[in-house]
This record gives C-alpha cells, sequence and structure tokens, in this order.
C-alpha cells in the first residue's frame, strides 16, 4: 500500500510517527489497550486524532484523556463510533428527533457475530462489541445512559477464554428510555447488527438483511453478512471523510472524547453486572468539563 502512496514513509516507532514533524494529523487504529500513551502523545504536540474505539479499555483513563484534552482548551480527539454515520442509523435518528410516530419508548437491538479469536474475552463482550449500542444509544437519545444490567441465558457455547455468548445486556436513559442487547458473538452464520425504535404510534427497525431474495428450486434465502465490513463499509467511509473534513477546516465533527469516556464509564458497570446475577447498576460519571457542553 505505501508503494503506491507518493511520498509515503514507514515507521516502526509509533511515537516516531507521532512526533514527526511532518504529521499533521494522526489515525490510531491499534487495539485499545494501547491508545492511552498514543493519545497522550498526539495530544502533548496537539495533533487531531481519529481513535477507533475504545477510546481506552478504562473509564479512568479514558477520563484523563477528556482532562488532557480540556486543559488544552480545543477538541482535538474523534473517536471511531462509525455507527452514528451508518445512514439506517441516521434515518433512526431523524425518526427519534423528529417526533413522527410520537416519543421514542425503547430499543430492541440484536449484536451478532459468526465466530471470535481465543483471545476474546467476556470484558470483551461489553468494552469491545456492546460499546457500539452504548454510544450510539447515547447519540439517538440525547442523553446519559443510568444503570444497567446483564443476564446470561443458556449458553449456546463458551467463549475459550472463560464465559458465556449469548448474554443480555439492558440499560435505561436518563429520561426512562429502555434498551435490550443480545450480544452472541458465536452465533456461526453471519454478521448482523439490528435495531428497533418502538415509538408511540409505530416502531423503526434497521440493520434487516434486505439485499436480493432468491427463488429457486423449490426455495427461497438471499445472503447474510459474514462480517462487520460489509454492513458498515459506508458508515467507516464517512467517518473517515468526516474526519478529514474537519480536520481541515479545524472545526470538530463527530464522537468526542467525551463520548468515548461515557462509553467505558457504562462499559465499566456492566462489566461489574456481568457477575451481579441481573442486579442493576449505576452507571456514575465524572462531572463534564465545558469543552463537551
Amino acid at each position: 500500500m505505501a508503494a503506491s502512496v507518493g511520498g509515503c514513509r514507514i515507521l516502526d516507532d509509533p511515537a516516531a510517527a507521532i512526533n514527526d514533524p511532518e504529521v499533521d494529523a494522526a489515525v490510531i487504529v491499534t487495539p485499545g489497550p494501547f491508545h492511552q500513551g498514543l493519545l497522550e502523545a498526539a495530544l502533548k504536540r496537539q495533533l487531531p486524532v481519529l481513535c477507533e474505539k475504545p477510546l481506552t479499555p478504562e473509564a479512568e483513563t479514558s477520563l484523563a484523556i477528556v482532562e488532557a484534552e480540556a486543559a488544552i482548551g480545543r477538541r482535538l480527539v474523534q473517536v471511531g463510533f462509525m455507527r452514528r454515520f451508518d445512514p439506517q442509523y441516521k434515518l433512526l435518528k431523524a425518526t427519534v428527533d423528529g417526533g413522527s410516530m410520537g416519543r421514542l419508548l425503547l430499543f430492541h437491538c440484536v449484536h451478532r457475530a459468526p465466530s471470535v479469536p481465543d483471545t476474546f474475552t467476556e470484558d470483551m463482550l461489553i468494552n469491545d462489541a456492546v460499546v457500539h449500542e452504548f454510544d450510539v444509544v447515547r447519540w439517538l437519545v440525547g442523553e446519559e445512559i443510568e444503570r444497567v444490567w446483564v443476564v446470561a441465558p443458556r449458553s449456546g457455547s463458551s467463549l475459550a477464554s472463560g464465559g458465556s455468548s449469548p448474554q443480555i445486556v439492558q440499560f435505561e436513559t436518563t429520561s426512562g428510555v429502555y434498551v435490550d442487547v443480545e450480544i452472541n458473538v458465536n452465533c456461526q452464520f453471519g454478521y448482523q447488527v439490528r435495531c428497533e425504535g418502538v415509538f408511540e404510534s409505530g416502531t423503526l427497525a434497521i440493520g434487516d438483511n434486505t439485499g436480493p431474495v432468491r427463488q429457486h428450486r423449490g426455495a427461497w434465502g438471499g445472503e447474510i453478512s459474514s462480517d462487520f465490513r460489509f454492513r458498515f463499509a459506508q458508515a467507516y467511509d464517512q467517518e473517515l471523510q468526516t474526519w478529514v473534513d474537519s480536520v481541515a477546516a479545524g472545526t470538530p465533527a463527530g464522537p468526542s472524547a467525551w463520548d468515548g469516556y461515557a462509553a467505558a464509564a457504562v462499559s465499566e458497570a456492566a462489566i461489574r453486572a456481568q457477575s451481579a446475577h441481573g442486579e442493576p447498576l449505576e452507571v456514575k460519571l465524572a462531572p463534564m468539563p465545558a469543552l463537551y457542553r
């Protein structure tokens, strides 16, 4: 890929890349546990950053990034919650905001993957998967998540690293919007992300497989995505383009470092809830800095 881009150089040290005087902005796509140090280095140089989710895996370290950015006094970090850029989620957002079907009451969500590697842990069900639902619901509703609880139905399979899948993650927002999420990372048949909003006078479901349906030799059917790239390719493209445009214009856009911190705080509560036998746990957030209001 480097050979196809004029003037491209390859470095084997991320710190050297961030501190290179030719670098004007950074995209961080390492695994989550490595994000904090790279973000701190980028903020030290006041580089605009697009950081893949999660901002960091822990609420404490995410809050440290929020505080470092707030001390600079301007937004430099966009977090890679790409669902906000998906056309179907945008339609759902417009329906919530427009009120054409009355008040939003609840969301039913499904988050399925055919399989995961042996290194995938039970915590990652939350902070690497359902973290997307935490963020997108906050965005759709425009308010924080106040409490979360988790139940585990009869297990379809055990994770190699311990724990079970599927699990049901449930949470409520400040105004009482209820959300349930089936997280199932060993469904074996394909990749699905669905969300149904239930309103006072109707429902809107997104994410169903609505591609070609074949009728042939006494049967009918279609295809299910094999992984996230087919379902969200347009969202990833739009996310990256929005970030590039925002850097060029000097106007921040997309999910902020605060959004990353808030999602991490909900994730931490949900991970504790995995062993709380269905007991709801409160989500506690630090005061929001003025930069993000």
